[in-house]
């Protein structure tokens, strides 16, 4: 019993030790070999893991950087949310120099407040605009506008996009916002976009993304993009296109020069951190006071301005076989205006024979009208 009981320790001792003899030989065929580099690239980087350098985390991003100074150049590699600061200290670690790359931030390219985009009905259901995007258009007639449940708040870490209350939209603050694109993903209907600007995190944009035709958009939203073009007409660097019915500015060819802002009639182009446009609703026209004039101002005024009271000419017979009806040969028989003036001292006769009718599409036609 004894030597059972010795025999399969030894044999599964045996065993033990040559699998891990195997794995040990395999692992050092198949190793694979890390570039010291990357970890210390890895150190230099904030460790968000955001995702808006466009890799998988500070750990993509470091291989990444590795690889691309192994053939001599960072081009197109930037840390969002390190900035130029941190890109510099990675460029001095590989042995290379880096281009400063312009800022950028989140804007939300929406205006469609509570006062220019009235709620036409109530959203009952969970505060997420995936699922509110996804079972119904939203409390407004605009499609494309903000829904409002917050998702791009949850998805800032850095705590720089907070919810209007008044409004109902969101609002980035640009000195905290890093441009990472966190929100931008977040967001079912692509309403935010990350925008380069100038060092000061200043720049034009469209703040709309309605693709309706103006009269649509506008029912929707009072500054709602309609698509006119007049920004596309004053833009000197040709920055602005419109397609779809909206237009939308080059951030890389923007001057800044603020003439699409002041050709745009519906206030829908904004400078970042300035306030927004006031355009000018159209003034009803003042109702006419009723003044008592007399008998013969009142007269006067009537002579001044022909009516439709005009007598046959002569005497005239309808043709029922003719292609004209017999109210067009009434009207082709010749006519005259008479003002009221004219026809107080005419004959009873073409007093009744007088009509005072409104014309017909068809009868203006054939009058020449």
């Amino acid at each position: 019993m004894v030597n059972v009981i010795l025999t399969a320790v030894l044999v599964l001792g045996a065993v033990g030790l040559i699998s891990a003899l195997v794995l040990f030989l395999i692992s050092k065929k198949f190793a694979v070999k890390e570039d010291p580099r990357i970890g210390q690239v890895a150190e230099l980087l904030p460790g968000a893991n955001c995702g808006g350098c466009g890799f998988p985390g500070c750990g993509g991003m470091a291989a990444a950087c590795v690889k691309a100074a192994d053939g001599g150049d960072l081009g197109g590699l930037a840390c969002p949310v390190g900035g130029n600061e941190c890109m510099a200290k990675i460029a001095a670690v590989l042995g290379l120099e880096v281009k400063a790359s312009a800022p950028k931030v989140a804007v939300v390219r929406c205006n469609g407040s509570c006062e220019n985009r009235p709620r036409v009905v109530k959203y009952d259901g969970v505060i997420n605009c995936r699922i509110a995007n996804t079972t119904c258009q939203g409390e407004t007639m605009c499609q494309y506008g903000c829904l409002g449940c917050g998702d791009c708040v949850k998805a800032c870490q850095f705590g720089a996009i907070q919810m209007n209350r008044e409004t109902g939209l969101p609002e980035v603050d640009r000195s905290k916002c890093t441009g990472c694109g966190a929100c931008a993903k977040a967001c079912p209907r692509a309403i935010i976009e990350v925008r380069q600007v100038d060092e000061s995190k200043v720049g034009m944009m469209v703040e709309c993304v309605n693709k309706d035709k103006g009269a649509k958009a506008m029912k929707a939203c009072a500054v709602a993009c309609i698509g006119c073009g007049k920004c596309q007409q004053v833009c000197g660097s040709d920055a602005i296109t419109v397609e779809n019915n909206v237009a939308y500015i080059d951030a890389v060819k923007c001057t800044m020069c603020r003439a699409c802002e002041e050709a745009c009639p519906k206030g829908s182009i904004v400078m970042l951190g300035q306030p927004h446009k006031v355009v000018a609703k159209p003034v009803a026209k003042p109702a006419a006071k009723a003044a008592a004039t007399s008998g013969s101002d009142s007269a006067a005024a009537s002579a001044a301005k022909p009516t439709n009271i005009k007598p046959y000419e002569g005497e005239l017979k309808v043709d029922f076989n003719a292609p004209l009806l017999p109210s067009q040969q009434f009207l082709l028989h010749g006519t005259i205006d008479l003002t009221p003036a004219q026809s107080a001292g005419a004959s009873a006769e073409a007093v009744k024979k007088s009509y005072d009718a409104p014309l017909l599409p068809s009868q203006q036609i054939l009058l020449g009208l």
